[in-house]
């Protein structure tokens, strides 16, 4: 009979301690050999230091036989982008078997982002092992972002995922009647409280200091740097005028100098103690050891373990504008965009932006996710129209664009009487010419 192995494929720290809380939890059964195979998906993996390089990642390593590189496997080709041709996977199946020491072995994968490479190229590449998929961040909450190949998404078996929405369902998979199963809490904490310990020494942080969250949006093309530094130093604004002094800086690892430098003429200005902290560590990290006042961000997944996991006041800024900038309409941060501005706290306690009520969020993510994926979900289709013509009002619109709603034929689009208007040759044809006759005049 042939051994087992386990490829356990991870990117970020978080995603390797999240697949060791499960291990710990008995998620998997033991298998003859578990690899962890790490893929450094940044924009230069030459300078960045991967997974297993980071402080703290020793803790971790016991819980796997080997620790292997994707990198490594198909340099000089970066992860993100490399894509193996149809014909030739069995090639690279024998190449990596050979590679990795798999020989005839049974493999069980495991990945995170299954529908997008590197992880869909290995589901690939090894034809008909059996997939688990487990969730890194708020994204498992949306619909699957593309449209998956039945070859790879029935040989999905479950979704692993953290309880960072207590009681909320994840969307991704769901057209293939994927199970989601929840990583006990307690046993994520317990691999975080390691990884505390062994993240080494912290400059002194101030007590009661308010920790501010830095994402690097403008590297995904959301905002400008220039915008990106306005809602940095807005934060900290908002952070002062709550009554914190003293205040802490977690800025992207790949975001530019500068950012911090904008926050420093800032704090002068403002007469409030900034420490910035440029050293590779997890927030998780700084929440057991530094146990902030305030968390504040846009949209991180550390907004939510703040808030769930340990217990910690948090707050948001600029979602508002992000809902209305996203694009294209299905881009896969709507859905954690969406659920920091309908659950977590203005930091600017400006009116009308109350938290959504719990008993609604289960339908506004149904209705959104359909909104953006209605191939892939079309069966959310009938839920989401009860959602809008029920709840669409003040608090719950800008979830929603009205331009999307008309071309699904749902509640909050042009009215019913009206809607033959995009299908009607007549109309478009008048419209053109109205257009035509308008850029005339401004010649």
């Amino acid at each position: 009979m042939s051994r087992t192995t386990q490829i356990f494929c991870v990117s970020t720290l978080y995603g390797a301690a999240t697949l060791a809380a499960a291990i710990d939890s008995d998620c998997f059964e033991e298998p003859d050999r578990r690899v962890l195979l790490v893929f450094n998906n940044s924009a230069t993996p030459e300078t960045t230091p991967a997974v297993d390089e980071m402080p703290g990642f020793g803790t971790l390593r016991d819980h796997f036989d080997d620790v292997l590189s994707f990198n490594e496997a198909i340099r000089p080709f970066h992860p993100g982008a490399w894509q193996p041709r149809p014909d030739d996977l069995p090639l690279f199946e024998r190449y990596l078997r050979l590679l990795w020491g798999l020989g005839d072995d049974r493999v069980e994968l495991v990945v995170e982002s299954i529908q997008v490479n590197p992880a869909l190229g290995l589901a690939q590449i090894f034809t008909g092992a059996p997939v688990h998929v487990y969730a890194d961040g708020l994204m498992s909450y949306g619909p699957t972002r593309n449209k998956l190949d039945p070859l790879v998404g029935t040989r999905v078996r479950r979704l692993l995922h953290l309880d960072l929405v207590p009681g909320l369902t994840p969307l991704l998979l769901t057209e293939f009647d994927v199970p989601a199963q929840v990583v006990p809490t307690d046993a994520f904490l317990k691999v975080m409280s390691g990884l505390t310990g062994a993240a080494g020494e912290l400059p002194d942080l101030p007590d009661s200091a308010a920790l501010l969250l830095g994402q690097y949006l403008s590297a995904l093309n959301i905002l400008s740097p220039a915008e990106e530094e306005d809602l940095h130093v807005r934060m900290m604004r908002g952070a002062v005028e709550r009554g914190h002094r003293a205040i802490v800086f977690k800025p992207h690892p790949t975001a530019p100098a500068r950012y911090s430098r904008a926050l420093e003429a800032e704090a002068e200005k403002l007469g409030v103690d900034l420490t910035v902290l440029d050293i590779p560590v997890l927030a998780e990290v700084l929440f057991a050891k530094a146990r902030p006042a305030l968390v504040v961000g846009c949209f991180s997944t550390a907004l939510f373990t703040a808030s769930a996991f340990y217990d910690l006041p948090v707050a948001r800024i600029g979602t508002g504008p992000l809902l209305d900038r996203l694009t294209p309409y299905q881009n896969s941060n709507r859905l954690p965009v969406t659920l920091a501005d309908a659950l977590l706290p203005d930091l600017e306690n400006r009116k009308g932006e109350d938290p959504v009520d719990s008993e609604l969020l289960s339908g506004l993510v149904g209705a959104v996710g359909f909104t953006m994926q209605p191939q892939i979900q079309s069966d959310l289709r009938p839920a989401a129209e009860r959602f809008l013509a029920q709840h669409l009002g003040p608090r719950t619109q800008r979830y929603f664009k009205k331009r999307r709603l008309t071309s699904l034929g749902l509640p909050g689009g042009i009215p019913e009487r009206l809607s033959f208007l995009p299908r009607n040759s007549t109309a478009r044809r008048v419209v053109r010419r109205a257009r035509a006759l308008k850029k005339a005049v401004k010649r």
